[in-house]
């Protein structure tokens, strides 16, 4: 019984030092779909694939936290009539102002973000056609983390638009570490 109650203590103060937590870091696996991707009307691979992202945050007040993301978006290759081989690859950096609902459970949190992005996207062909074109857009996101102690898992949609697409939406899953 007093292992029992010891466990209790010390994972009920590791967790108050995650909520005290000013900084944390993650990595998740993503899955991202870029869809319509074309430059002067030719069509180049659509990208859904699953892929990696990585994020670091710092989180001054329990409702409120500063994120910023790498996420890389994946490539894809296709053959189209036997010879013509495509290829498209899509990455972004994301920054973003995160708000925290009040959640009455101290191991779940529920957020929704809104920021910047700034992508790069490429696309060639074996007929010799390449572009390669970056950007700024307007990103959003939301998601649901829970948290023990000071390691916790992050599941969240981000999205956000990208020239000569239908747009990014990614889904991912991540592992969070809150830095003491």
């Amino acid at each position: 019984m007093r292992r029992l109650l010891l466990a209790v203590l010390l994972l009920g103060t590791t967790a108050a030092q995650a909520d005290d937590a000013l900084f944390y870091l993650g990595a998740g696996v993503t899955r991202s779909a870029l869809t319509n991707i074309s430059n002067d009307n030719l069509a180049f691979s659509d990208i859904h694939t699953t892929s990696w992202k990585a994020l670091a945050g710092f989180r001054p007040i329990s409702f409120f936290a500063v994120e910023a993301d790498y996420l890389n978006l994946g490539g894809e290759t296709s053959t189209f009539f036997g010879d013509r081989v495509v290829h498209s690859d899509a990455k972004a950096f994301a920054g973003y102002a995160v708000g925290y609902l009040p959640v009455p459970l101290p191991y779940l949190d529920l957020f929704a973000k809104a920021g910047l992005s700034r992508w790069k996207l490429d696309g060639s062909d074996s007929q010799l056609f390449y572009f390669s074109t970056t950007g700024t857009a307007f990103a959003y996101g939301a998601g649901a983390q829970v948290h023990l102690g000071m390691i916790g898992a992050r599941l969240e949609y981000e999205n956000f638009n990208i020239t000569h697409t239908n747009g990014a939406g990614i889904l991912s899953l991540s592992a969070i570490l809150a830095l003491p």
